[in-house]
């Protein structure tokens, strides 16, 4: 029997777009939309009667508006649901879904799996310290597989001295791979074939500023004026706040958060996507960003602590984004199902002259993810370079062909892949900000902002395209630019689309 009673969470759209307009909605629906919001501060205007419609009205919780006449959510019953379309069949009512930063997350063992013949009280300790003083490094993510193919092993958390106790049922252990995955300041570590015992040991390589990571390799220092004249919205976990980037505001658009708390969220992602763009340090004591001149603005959506982001949160984000003026947008983010309030944003977006840029995806050759998919989007590859990550470290783990005409260029292993990538960037050992330090991270999310960022220093210099009233026509004229300034890597169109900027 079905349970009308179960509550769920509802994207209410015009028929066109996420803001119902004269020429997207009838002026039913546009009042209809109106009296939603007002509803969200005076539930009791839900009570009174629609003008077209003497119906008593459909028992809702309105949670955020992106507009007067715009997109709202809600939570309905799935008889509200079904009664809401059958009074205004000309809204659309989408499920809420959640989307994922793309950075490239450490393999776990599998929890039905893990360290399946440990016993109470048989641990293995490794301790991790520094390579260039041998002080213990804490808070860092021991991951020890047996079984690597099949996800089986163990894993712990390094305490002050540097200590993580692995259960791995035995005094003395061979293991197929060894992962060190420290918070921030380090470079992770990666040992195959290693054998587990008391006093192993793993030094890890601090992070140098002034280090060539792939990212400095193609691109150098840019210069404090490169992006000039262009604001880049970063939509993401927040960013900041950190010396090395200006952030001249944003929003956050998480239902029920406070909306001037776009700083990060406490997962440090928004953080170096943003100093990938825009950081303005100096090395050594600091880090550059590939377009410290943009005026740089943060829209958060993904709440505090939240692992997935709402197709509303993410839509909001986009609409003040074009509405605060912003001329690029970033999206680290994706692996969610396909989704239509998404999309019209998106769409929104470019008909207001703004271009967006989406990663795609690290799901190991799997097709692109949305919303970069979607083909108002550019979607971003992650590409790396032998030699600009220490020896020893984890991202010897992403080397995988294809290969470019350069040999030592590769296409990410974790990267999608597939038609609608436009563009490949930088995404294996990135440097740049999180909170409180500098860490190297990698992902398709690392290199959507290098993309992003390069995007930016190409429109500085083609001022007449800046220039052009906000509409598709400017939207489109972006895009052919950046599109036609790559330059192909050698690995092929399904790989890199049109290739490196």
């Amino acid at each position: 029997m079905r349970d009308d009673s179960t509550v769920q969470q509802y994207v209410v759209l015009p028929a066109r777009g996420v803001v119902a307009t004269e020429a997207s909605a009838s002026r039913e629906i546009r009042s209809y939309l109106i009296s939603l919001h007002s509803a969200m501060n005076n539930p009791a205007a839900l009570k009174r009667p629609h003008k077209r419609s003497q119906k008593s009205t459909i028992p809702m919780r309105i949670l955020d508006s992106i507009h007067e006449n715009g997109a709202k959510l809600v939570e309905l019953s799935a008889q509200s649901a079904s009664d809401l379309r059958a009074e205004q069949p000309g809204l659309r009512l989408v499920p809420v879904v959640y989307y994922y930063p793309q950075v490239h997350r450490p393999p776990l063992p599998l929890p039905s799996l893990r360290a399946a013949t440990a016993t109470v009280g048989t641990k293995i300790v490794v301790k991790v310290v520094s390579k260039t003083d041998g002080k213990p490094v804490g808070g860092a993510l021991v991951v020890a597989f047996t079984d690597f193919a099949n996800r089986i092993g163990a894993q712990g958390k390094t305490n002050k001295s540097g200590d993580a106790a692995l259960a791995l049922g035995s005094s003395s252990k061979n293991v197929e791979r060894l992962y060190v995955f420290p918070e921030k300041n380090y470079w992770g570590s990666l040992k195959r074939n290693a054998t587990l015992k008391a006093g192993f040991t793993v030094g890890i390589t601090p992070v140098d500023l002034s280090y060539t990571d792939a990212l400095r390799f193609f691109y150098g220092n840019s210069a404090d004026t490169a992006g000039n004249g262009l604001t880049v919205g970063v939509i993401d976990t927040g960013v900041g706040p950190h010396a090395d980037l200006r952030v001249v505001g944003g929003e956050n658009t998480v239902a029920g958060e406070n909306s001037s708390d776009y700083h990060d969220n406490g997962e440090g992602h928004g953080t170096h996507v943003a100093g990938i763009i825009a950081a303005c340090g100096k090395p050594p004591t600091g880090i550059r960003g590939l377009a410290p001149g943009v005026v740089l603005r943060s829209y958060r959506v993904f709440g505090k602590h939240a692992k997935g982001a709402s197709n509303f949160a993410i839509a909001k984000a986009i609409d003040r984004a074009v509405e605060q003026g912003c001329d690029l947008i970033n999206m680290s983010l994706g692996g969610g199902p396909a989704d239509i309030a998404t999309r019209e944003a998106i769409a929104d977006a470019r008909a207001r002259g703004c271009l967006v840029l989406a990663a795609s995806g690290n799901d190991d050759r799997s097709p692109v993810s949305f919303p970069a998919s979607d083909s108002l989007c550019l979607a971003v590859s992650a590409m790396g370079r032998k030699g600009t990550f220490p020896v020893g470290a984890i991202q010897a783990g992403d080397v995988a062909s294809p290969y470019g005409a350069d040999k030592k260029n590769f296409l990410a292993a974790f990267s999608n892949v597939g038609s609608a990538v436009d563009l490949t960037g930088p995404g294996v050992g990135i440097l740049s900000t999180v909170p409180g330090g500098y860490a190297p991270m990698d992902g398709t999310s690392m290199a959507c902002p290098a993309a992003c960022g390069m995007a930016a220093n190409i429109l500085s210099a083609l001022p007449n395209i800046v220039a052009l009233p906000r509409d598709e026509a400017r939207s489109d004229a972006m895009a052919r630019a950046v599109l036609q300034a790559a330059k192909s890597l050698g690995f092929g169109p399904t790989y890199e689309g049109q290739g490196l900027l």
